[in-house]
């Protein structure tokens, strides 16, 4: 077969639009590294007069009749949401068609059963560009680590909340001003819900821990916590201590064989300036991968906006036309492993807590013994007095998380503790 492959294009925003554009930008590269033209039969849009640079051939709102058309080969869902994405992709399954996808969200909660259409349709469900934009990730996970054992992936993977957290380590901004410079410059969205919330980068830490280590994550496995309590106290803390404040999706296993579980988190957390995320700054994205033999990697790059996520879109495009054409698929995640995933309780983590406490005898042996009573370990401690009080900082080893947790409740509850002032997690101290 010589014919050009006709590709159905769902979505023609941010992502869609650039897609679009590079493949008309980069025909004859296209052309050259898969053996065959490519060519969009057709856009899928709700309003098409909001669309008037797409020639009007193209455009159509039934988006269910496209990706079923007999000349359509590949179909690119770039839409985001569950539904009509998991619905149009299961009927482009069901007719023979490869996708590549963005969608987060629908991989996150359903991706099992997405990938188990596809190999019973004996296509391919390609999706690089759901996780961080332009970084080739996913497939060196899913491939070229594939003879590892992997044993953590820890991420900055949502560009919105970095933006905000480097703009408050840098300037000393508060939370709610340093998202005011954000949304004003394009980084977050009108509601930032789904990033500053975690909403985001926890879809993206259960594809990345479902990859890893060959178990089924989903959204809701995920412990979530967002940015918006973080302070710019806390910030300062950080620093005082050689550490800055980042979102991080955490995904590890923990212990081995009969006995291993996966435990996947999101939440902000103090990591010393001398790990390698410390220097990722503004809207970037980076993911630390830590494997039994090639050790520790990183991958770094941009992780949003239109055109390096559709880099990856085309990335992707390029591979399920490949296998179009000699007729194979490729090879999709394994979940042979099927490890139980940790509940955030019985999770290990690092605290740091700072207090304001009357400054008498006394005061500190009291706060250690009810780290002591609850089994949690202090690592350091400082401090601090002014006046008639005194700030007590503590930076705790590491223990069951639901065991920091009841220190936290019972502390609040202490006579001699006038307040809890900053709870961080702790990640990366040795």
């Amino acid at each position: 077969m010589s014919g050009p492959l006709k590709v159905a294009l769902l979505g023609c925003g941010t992502v869609g639009s650039a897609v679009l554009r590079l493949i008309s930008e980069q025909a004859g590269d296209l052309t050259a590294r898969i053996g065959r033209p490519v060519e969009v039969a057709g856009v899928a849009v709700r309003r098409p007069a909001h669309h008037p640079d797409v020639p009007a051939g193209l455009l159509t709102t039934d988006a269910a009749a496209l990706v079923t058309r007999d000349d359509v080969d590949l179909v690119v869902e770039v839409i985001g949401g569950i539904e009509p994405a998991r619905s149009l992709i299961l009927a482009a399954f069901a007719a023979g068609k490869s996708v590549v996808s963005a969608n987060k969200a629908l991989l996150a909660e359903d991706g099992v059963a997405l990938h188990a259409a596809a190999a019973k349709a004996g296509v391919d469900l390609y999706y690089e560009a759901a996780v961080a934009g332009a970084i080739p990730l996913l497939r060196p996970l899913r491939e070229s680590l594939a003879g590892d054992q992997l044993r953590r992936v820890v991420g900055i993977v949502n560009g919105t909340t970095n933006y905000i957290l480097s703009r408050m380590a840098e300037t000393g901004a508060g939370f709610a001003e340093a998202l005011a410079e954000a949304t004003e410059l394009g980084y977050a969205e009108a509601d930032p819900t789904a990033d500053v919330d975690g909403f985001d980068a926890a879809s993206k830490a259960a594809i990345l821990a479902s990859l890893a280590f060959h178990t089924p994550v989903t959204a809701a496995d995920v412990h979530r916590e967002g940015i918006s309590a973080v302070s710019s106290t806390d910030v300062a803390r950080a620093a005082e201590i050689g550490c800055t404040v980042k979102l991080l999706a955490i995904c590890e296993r923990v212990g081995n064989g009969d006995d291993g579980s996966v435990a996947v988190r999101v939440h902000p957390a103090m990591i010393p300036t001398s790990h390698p995320l410390a220097a990722v700054g503004g809207a970037f994205n980076a993911v630390f991968v830590e494997a039994e033999a090639a050790g520790q990697l990183m991958f770094y790059g941009q992780g949003a906006g239109g055109e390096p996520t559709a880099s990856a879109v085309l990335g992707d495009l390029v591979a399920v036309a490949r296998n179009r054409i000699t007729g194979a698929a490729g090879q999709g995640p394994t979940g042979y492993a099927a490890l139980p995933v940790r509940s955030m309780a019985d999770t290990p983590t690092r605290y740091h807590v700072s207090l304001d406490v009357a400054d008498k005898p006394g005061v500190l042996a009291t706060v250690a013994q009810e780290f002591a009573q609850h089994g949690v370990s202090i690592s350091t401690v400082r401090q601090d007095g002014h006046g008639d009080a005194a700030t007590l900082v503590i930076v705790t080893h590491s223990a069951p998380d639901a065991a920091l947790s009841a220190t936290i409740a019972a502390l609040r509850d202490m006579p001699a503790v006038r307040d809890v002032t900053s709870v961080l997690r702790v990640e990366g101290l040795s």
